[in-house]
């Protein structure tokens, strides 16, 4: 019980430090928003819609959370500004809730399938190949056994990189260098992987937009012939994301989501950033669970998400 509680207290720590700057941002327009209210009326309503937005909440979430306060205050007739933060807190936290799926609660729970297979996609500079690799680190710090799988191709780069985290984090690496068929590496992954019998499968992608048919194509082609070894393979299509370009992340969630199937996010950078909010539009408007979240640099500072925890560290005082 005393281990479980300090990795809980120091997991907290790391998410508390990580949200410093988007808690520090969106408080002190908060704060100036409403000096001199006592109750929430038109003017506080406004200026907290100008809050969200500038926090990269982003128009359509805000408006939704905006409409449901005011309803609040219909109903109510007398909301004083000391009560703003809690109904603030539990609209947020209700919009997070609705789109997270809580199966999967921490890399030590029992996984869905094995192989469990992720393949993780999202543009060059995000974050992706370091995710794969704090992934593969917390995985196999909870026990589980390990395989990556160099799909990414189109960079020499990206190979390099990918084997020097397999050293790293010492997993094994399935990879047929720079220019080889991203589908064929793929299948070589699987195989290797059911012939060890391993846990989890993490598989890179070619970060590349510029076509965005030749992407899907590429994807496509990457699950079929993984399907023709593991069925329902992949059981995640992880997006990695960075939190700190803000709304651009909005818009590369956009493309990805229309190029293929993605079932999860990752959000990187958030140390680093006073656009945390973000998280809450992307969930919100493509209506898929935010998986993963980077709090820092360091290999343990990738932490599963957990909607009511982030809130909680959000608004704690």
């Amino acid at each position: 019980m005393g281990l479980f509680s300090f990795f809980s207290k120091e997991k907290k720590e790391t998410l508390n430090k990580g949200l410093e700057k988007t808690k520090t941002s969106f408080f002190s327009r908060l704060s100036k928003s409403i000096i001199g209210k006592s109750t929430v009326d038109d003017e506080v309503l406004d200026s907290l819609e100008e809050t969200l937005i500038m926090s990269d909440v982003g128009v359509e979430t805000t408006l939704k959370i905006i409409d449901n306060i005011q309803q609040r205050v219909k109903r109510d007739k007398y909301i004083g500004i000391s009560e703003l933060n809690n109904i603030l807190k539990s609209e947020i936290t209700e919009l997070l809730n609705q789109h997270h799926d809580n199966e999967f609660a921490d890399f030590d729970a029992p996984l869905a399938k094995k192989p469990y297979v992720i393949l993780v996609v999202g543009v060059n500079g995000v974050g992706k190949t370091t995710t794969i690799g704090k992934l593969a680190y917390q995985f196999k710090k909870a026990g589980k056994s390990v395989l990556l799988g160099a799909s990414d191709t189109f960079r020499a780069a990206a190979v390099d990189q990918l084997t020097i985290w397999s050293e790293r984090v010492g997993v094994p690496i399935v990879s047929q260098g720079m220019n080889a068929d991203p589908a064929s590496v793929a299948y070589d992954t699987l195989q290797s992987a059911l012939s060890k019998d391993t846990d989890v499968v993490l598989i890179d992608t070619a970060g590349r937009l510029h076509n965005k048919v030749g992407l899907m194509n590429e994807l496509t082609k990457i699950k079929k012939v993984m399907q023709k070894l593991v069925p329902d393979a992949p059981h995640e299509v992880l997006l990695v994301l960075d939190a700190s370009t803000g709304q651009n992340a909005i818009e590369q969630a956009r493309q990805f989501t229309a190029a293929t199937e993605v079932n999860a996010l990752a959000l990187t950078k958030l140390d680093g950033t006073a656009k945390g909010g973000v998280i809450v539009g992307i969930s919100d408007q493509f209506k898929i669970p935010v998986r993963y979240i980077g709090l820092g640099e360091q290999m343990t500072d990738l932490q599963v998400f957990n909607a009511t925890e982030f809130v909680d560290s959000l608004f704690e005082n």
